[in-house]
């Protein structure tokens, strides 16, 4: 008899503005606090983004809880629910930025955005219409470990790089782009960019590679999908999968996908289990001699140190004296 596992995974976010973002930090702060969450969570004035971890009954709770914050009422989340073993995180940071995606790009995706196409459209319009493009906006590090056939790839760093690779792409603009990332949230603003820069018809996979798994078995989605929690790399593609990315080191193919050791590269790359081991966690030989090396994961994953960072309150840079908080 199938047992479901006992703990959820939600990835999320929501274009609301949000007025008092601080108050609204130590809120939400506080809620997860109280439900046993764990996670990455993203306050801005345009709104909010997260990726929480907790057991089933609580994850549900904090999803009720959003969806009933007068501040969101009559707007749409899209979770995306995984079932997990366990946590996928090993603390909680809820932050205050200035996005809840990074991007300086000049858009405004409440105002104006690509087409959303829900996976089942996606997959009709992805496999047979002639005059597709697929369009990956996500990292350099994210598309070396999995993407859908025969999309085109940015070599960028992160969002803020689009305007520099957008030029690999002009030639299409009468053709039906459609963009794509993990959870959608980098198209709402990638899919909008591009109706500024003249593109005609823009599409974009809402709820991202995730949604696209879970409803409709993640056909043609060839590797892994780079997730940004304990796991590292989700499986996706239950139909016809493939494994894409090679070794750093040998050249083989790995799907094992791994921080360097050396917290100062800290690079995301694939390495095979058996090289991974041979170079102590380590992506170079002057990565593997570092006097800051890491001790050796055999999973290849090392959670960043914030010594300077409270969950409570954010920054150094931006403690205050704590207040009463009245809900």
């Amino acid at each position: 008899m199938f047992k479901m596992k006992p703990y959820s995974v939600i990835l999320y976010y929501n274009y609301t503005p949000i007025s008092d973002v601080e108050a609204y930090r130590e809120k939400h702060y506080l809620f997860c606090i109280e439900n046993n969450l764990l996670g990455r969570i993203i306050v801005a004035p345009e709104g909010l983004n997260g990726t929480v971890s907790g057991l089933t009954d609580e994850c549900q709770k904090y999803m009720t809880w959003l969806e009933n914050d007068p501040l969101f009422v009559g707007t749409n989340f899209d979770f995306k629910i995984d079932e997990h073993e366990r946590h996928t995180f090993m603390k909680l940071h809820v932050r205050v930025k200035e996005e809840i995606v990074n991007s300086d790009l000049s858009v405004n995706p409440r105002i104006r955005t690509g087409k959303h196409l829900s996976p089942a459209n996606f997959k009709e319009m992805y496999r047979n219409d002639p005059e597709v493009i697929l369009v990956d906006m996500r990292s350099n590090y994210e598309h070396n470990v999995g993407k859908f056939k025969g999309a085109i790839t940015f070599d960028m760093e992160n969002l803020r790089e689009l305007p520099d690779h957008i030029k690999k792409i002009e030639h299409l603009k009468n053709k039906k782009i459609i963009t794509y990332c993990t959870g959608g949230i980098k198209c709402e603003k990638a899919s909008a960019y591009l109706l500024e820069r003249g593109f005609e018809n823009v599409y974009q996979l809402h709820g991202g590679i995730i949604k696209y798994g879970l409803e409709e078995g993640g056909e043609d989605f060839e590797g892994k999908c780079y997730v940004f929690d304990n796991r590292v790399t989700k499986i996706v593609n239950a139909v016809n999968p493939e494994v894409i990315s090679t070794c750093h080191i040998c050249e083989i193919q790995s799907d094992l996908m791994v921080n360097c050791a050396n917290p100062e590269c800290n690079a995301h790359l694939a390495i095979c289990p058996n090289c991974l081991k041979i170079m102590d966690g380590a992506c170079s030989d002057e990565c593997r001699t570092h006097p800051r090396k890491r001790p050796y994961n055999p999973e290849g994953y090392y959670f960043k140190q914030s010594d300077n960072y409270s969950a409570e309150y954010g920054f150094k840079s931006r403690q205050r004296t704590k207040t009463a908080l009245s809900f």
